[in-house]
């Protein structure tokens, strides 16, 4: 299976990231994981959440930010990569001039139901 990026619509999770769904099993047939980029623009942050099951894996393709996750708080920059267990406490804010770009991979795939706004 294989998708386009140019064919891949743009929506906004509930942490306000804005997230074009790579692949995800709802829309191209894949069993357990997602594969996102997420976009946060210059100045502004995602909404702090966790997730209950999901482990997610954070990959700085793009931009600066800084990241929360638990307690801790970090810079990151391209290259980068964060592991975010389930049930951890995290959201990213857009430190630099230009838009952060975040390849966000999810197991299992990434759901609104298993966001939980903090």
């Amino acid at each position: 299976m294989k998708s386009q990026y140019q064919d891949i619509q743009v929506y906004e999770t509930r942490d306000g990231s804005m997230i074009r769904e790579l692949m995800h099993p709802d829309q191209h047939g894949n069993r357990a994981q997602s594969l996102a980029e997420a976009v946060v623009a210059p100045g502004q942050e995602t909404c702090l959440h966790r997730h209950g099951r999901t482990e997610e894996i954070y990959h700085i393709t793009r931009g600066e930010g800084l990241m929360r996750l638990g307690s801790e708080r970090f810079p990151v920059a391209v290259g980068d990569t964060v592991c975010i267990a389930p049930g951890t406490p995290h959201n990213i804010r857009n430190t630099g001039a230009g838009p952060l770009h975040i390849l966000c991979a999810c197991s299992p795939a990434y759901s609104h139901e298993d966001t939980e706004l903090l």
